[in-house]
């Protein structure tokens, strides 16, 4: 064990490895990729571990540094529970996330992959070391289940941003070390395989994407990812409320719809249609962008099904400025795959050459890097140059670099469902600005930006990296213990 300071060089095994699209833009469940649906995915891998439950007579869950400090704001206690009782994040009911809780905490039994009942008592068999770090990675989760015959499998886990999740030990395998015909690891390969190919960005993608998989697949799977993004966005369009946790933050996307929309949609498509037919000038238009953020991030906020783009706590960017071009610009589904094609590709750059996770890099890991994706997708349906798109995406990551995580209350709500609008303003404006630039005549290339954004990742203090010691999350708020 060390202090939270001993993991600041950590780079995931996984980094270098080839990334799809559809490990960077994930559906799960809020309030954040890495402290809720990390954690969740990680209780789901240990369960495979165990083999046969019929002897497991308990089991007992560990969060280290910043899953610890800022866990029970993000649910991570919740998502351990939910992963062991064997609930898949990207299927399960939402609602069946807090009444699983209630259940367990009624019956004193959790019931081990949905079948086999264990004595489980939340406060005794989850234990926050506040002020303990694992060695790997802030975000640490340590699972030990004990057999009825003596035997302890006791096994590690970090979740290392974005939703992705590192055994301890664990070693490139399977279909994470693929070999993709043009692999990428940094933005200057994408300017030489497209001049080469004569691809745009999204074209290029596609070559990777069919390693893993027939080309329909991956056009109907990223369609799937567009509407569950304008799904999400719709529900927290049209549901009212307190947000849970403590801070009473109020809901402002219905009440911000209601000023832009006076159509009540019964179905996301017939919402989105409903917007296209408006007459929208650019006060409306800046403000339907931050309602459209707002509400996906409200909804991440209330433990709701979002897209991880890259992250939860950052859910909200992409989604904001693809309904933009859709809403806005009418832009049609081959447009919208294009968009998400480019978009998850910087996110793969980010990935591998620095962090997507705040307890690494600060919030500049999250919103960021979402910024920067959609900041590219949208100058390349805008009809960028592939230096254009890159161009975007490095205007976009340089005014966010040096921003903090500081969540007040651990919560992923204040400021952090603001940002993400703020975030998607970033976007849009690079875009424009790159779509009138000259990519050669840039100071700052994009692989410069990621390289300058890791290192200004190590420089920062801890206390700005999603660990509530500093910044924003000292402000005195009376919150009830959860």
């Amino acid at each position: 064990m060390g202090s939270l300071s001993t993991s600041t060089n950590y780079r995931a095994p996984t980094d270098m490895e080839a990334i799809s699209v559809f490990d960077i833009l994930k559906i799960g469940i809020g309030p954040s990729s890495s402290h809720t649906l990390g954690p969740w995915r990680a209780a789901l891998r240990f369960l495979d571990e165990l083999g046969p439950l019929d002897e497991v007579q308990s089991v007992t869950v560990r969060l280290y540094g910043s899953l610890a400090m800022t866990g029970k704001g993000h649910g991570t206690d919740l998502a351990v529970m939910m992963g062991l009782v064997g609930f898949d994040p990207e299927t399960v009911p939402v609602d069946a996330v807090p009444a699983m809780r209630t259940q367990i905490a009624e019956s004193g039994n959790l019931p081990l992959a949905g079948s086999h009942p264990i004595a489980f008592v939340e406060s005794t068999h989850i234990v926050f070391h506040f002020a303990e770090c694992l060695l790997g990675h802030p975000n640490g989760v340590v699972f030990e289940a004990v057999f009825s015959s003596g035997q302890t499998i006791r096994s590690a886990y970090y979740s290392v941003g974005g939703g992705f999740v590192v055994q301890q030990g664990e070693q490139p395998s399977g279909a994470r070390a693929v070999q993709l015909p043009y692999p990428i690891d940094h933005a200057a390969q994408i300017v030489t395989y497209c001049a080469e190919l004569g691809l745009s960005i999204p074209e290029l993608v596609r070559l990777n994407e069919d390693t893993w998989r027939p080309r329909a697949e991956t056009e109907s799977g990223v369609i799937r990812i567009y509407q569950a993004m304008r799904d999400c966005a719709w529900r927290g369009c049209n549901t009212s409320g307190i947000l849970p946790g403590g801070l009473n933050v109020k809901r402002r996307a219905t009440e911000l719809q209601a000023q832009l929309l006076t159509k009540e949609c019964a179905t996301p498509s017939d919402w989105v249609k409903a917007i296209q037919q408006q007459n929208t000038n650019f006060s409306d238009t800046l403000q339907w962008v931050s309602c459209f953020a707002l509400a996906v991030n409200e909804e991440n906020a209330n433990f709701g099904r979002v897209v991880t783009a890259p992250t939860n706590g950052a859910a909200g960017v992409i989604p904001a400025v693809l309904l933009h071009w859709v809403c806005h610009h009418r832009g049609d589904e081959e447009s919208v795959v294009d968009f998400l094609l480019t978009a998850s590709e910087i996110g793969s750059l980010f990935k591998k050459g620095a962090t997507i996770s705040a307890a690494m890099g600060g919030c500049q890991a999250e919103i960021g890097v979402s910024s920067a994706m959609a900041a590219a997708g949208l100058c390349q349906v805008m009809g960028g140059t592939v230096g254009q798109v890159l161009m975007a995406a490095e205007i976009a990551m340089e005014h966010h670099l040096g921003l903090t995580c500081d969540p007040i209350a651990g919560l992923v709500q204040v400021p952090c469902i603001e940002r993400n609008s703020m975030g998607a303003v970033k976007a849009i404006t690079a875009a424009q600005m790159a779509l009138t630039s000259d990519p050669a005549s840039a100071k700052v290339t994009l692989d410069d930006v990621i390289h300058t954004m890791w290192n200004t990742a190590l420089d920062m203090s801890t206390k700005y990296k999603e660990t509530a010691e500093g910044g924003l999350a000292l402000i005195s708020v009376a919150v009830p213990e959860c």
